[in-house]
């Protein structure tokens, strides 16, 4: 896997993935950012809610269940001095389909967090990480 991450102006930089699409991404405004992209450390947090929201949306389709919409919110915490890693987070899903029931929607969010998700087994290395779920 290849990535690019490019100084586009001041401190904006534009990441460019190997299938070539891009995320911009901003500093804060006392070290030059202008708020034209997300931080760096939120793309993290994005990059584990979408590896983790795929594993679960996989894993219950997998058992030919109908997953009609899944939102991960993503709450975190972070190191008061540097480095500023993740200490604490927290993925709450949110899950919506037919005859989804809390035991597999819950063991779906359980594989994922101990076997499938390399974004959220990666960043449990620094931070404790919890989730929930519900079912709409």
């Amino acid at each position: 896997m290849k990535v690019s991450v490019a100084l586009e102006q001041n401190v904006n930089f534009k990441g460019t993935s190997g299938t070539g699409h891009n995320i911009m991404m901003d500093g804060p405004e006392e070290f030059g950012g202008e708020n034209l992209g997300a931080r760096p450390m939120e793309t993290m947090l994005i990059g584990m809610g979408g590896c983790a929201s795929f594993d679960v949306v996989h894993i219950l389709r997998k058992r030919r269940l109908t997953v009609d919409s899944c939102v991960a919110d993503i709450e975190a915490e972070r190191a008061d001095t540097e480095p500023k890693v993740f200490t604490k987070i927290h993925l709450h899903f949110k899950v919506s389909g037919e005859k989804l029931t809390e035991k597999a929607v819950g063991l779906a969010v359980q594989q994922s967090a101990e076997k499938y998700c390399s974004a959220s087994i990666m960043l449990g290395k620094t931070a404790d990480i919890t989730h929930s779920f519900e079912i709409l």
